[in-house]
């Protein structure tokens, strides 16, 4: 608890001292320039607000907005730029906001929809996770997530179990193993693999990988959570081995060159000093390749069936149904009303998911820079 209060209180001091920056920074400036950084601001939030309320005058506070701060380049170039780089970063974030708020807005009718009754309380969106069935089209209809939970969770799983035990060893073996040609060969190529389109990942396994395991398992129709992940973390794989060796190549070379003096091996010294050292930065880079798991959607579309149900028995991997991306991507176009609102609860799922994610990677490197001796 006071810890929370000190950071709190950190907080306040730092956003004080930013805003006695700005203040000191304008009195220094020209009482034009500030005018002009003042129009500007006024004419860019004026924009946003006619367009939160879909104006059809948006057009001009933003036109003023284009031409002051035209102006302001033309004779203030250093405090517009400024103030330009500024507006940029408060816009970001507020557009991420909205987002964010929008998604769960959209949720809402579903959520109150699928509201369940636990001991005489009115749960909202209980039955989203604990009946199994989903019914879009039939009365009773019934929006349940477990099934594309389930279904994420596995390919999500495969996908890890592949992409973080190659990724990690072949970033080892570029960063520390590797002869300088083959690294400077192999490294750009790692990176030309992570910008192929997630379509062409999907169309090879839908090809390829599906009939030859519809023919070799004897299953029903194509699409398996087992090759889906497998194709997956081969797609997230690049992420893992990019992100990984730059973690393992920031580590100190004195920190590697002391442990040889030491006496140890070129493996000891990779297994208790490099990869502890950057346990942070490999810890994040798998975290980045889980997010892309789960996060993907074009390869699982077109490689699952795309029936919103629970395989028999819930750890067969050799039949596939649908995850969260898949339903959305197979469903937006022609869905509306509750469907919709259902659409959007599987988004907001991702969202909260990767969220923690992101959490739990900085929380595993603020630990790794304590333990390190770094700083807090």
């Amino acid at each position: 608890m006071a810890q929370a209060t000190n950071r709190a209180e950190m907080g306040v001091e730092k956003a004080a001292r930013v805003l006695r920056g700005i203040r000191d920074s304008l009195e220094d400036e020209e009482p034009a320039a500030v005018a002009t950084v003042g129009v500007m601001a006024g004419a860019l939030l004026a924009s946003l607000v006619g367009f939160l309320l879909v104006s059809s005058l948006t057009i001009v506070p933003f036109g003023i907005f284009v031409v002051t701060a035209g102006y302001g380049w033309l004779r203030h170039q250093e405090l517009t730029a400024k103030t330009l780089a500024l507006a940029m970063t408060v816009s970001t974030i507020l557009i991420l906001l909205l987002i964010t708020a929008f998604i769960f807005r959209e949720a809402v009718p579903v959520i109150e929809y699928e509201t369940a009754t636990v001991f005489g309380v009115a749960v909202p969106g209980l039955r989203l996770f604990i009946q199994p069935e989903w019914e879009a089209v039939t009365p009773p209809v019934r929006y349940s997530m477990v099934p594309m939970i389930h279904g994420t969770v596995l390919v999500t799983l495969i996908a890890t179990a592949v992409a973080a035990p190659l990724g990690i060893a072949a970033a080892l073996f570029i960063s520390e193993i590797a002869p300088a040609p083959v690294r400077e060969a192999v490294k750009p190529g790692v990176e030309i693999l992570a910008g192929i389109p997630s379509i062409v990942y999907g169309f090879i396994g839908f090809t390829i990988l599906s009939p030859w395991a519809s023919d070799q398992f004897q299953i029903l129709g194509q699409g398996t959570y087992l090759f889906v992940g497998i194709v997956v973390g081969l797609m997230a794989l690049p992420t893992v081995v990019s992100v990984a060796e730059d973690a393992l190549a920031s580590v100190p070379e004195s920190m590697k060159s002391g442990s040889l003096a030491m006496g140890t091996t070129d493996w000891q010294t990779m297994t208790s000093i490099t990869l502890p050292a950057a346990f942070s930065g490999v810890s994040a880079a798998v975290l980045l390749g889980v997010g892309r798991a789960i996060g993907e959607t074009m390869a699982a579309t077109v490689m699952l069936r795309g029936v919103p149900r629970l395989t028999d028995p819930l750890y067969n991997a050799f039949y596939g149904q649908e995850t969260l991306t898949s339903l959305i991507a197979r469903n937006y176009g022609e869905a509306e009303g509750l469907q919709m609102s259902a659409l959007f609860v599987a988004g907001v799922i991702l969202f909260i998911t990767v969220l923690f994610l992101s959490i739990g990677s900085q929380y595993i490197e603020a630990r790794m820079r304590s333990k390190l001796g770094g700083e807090q």
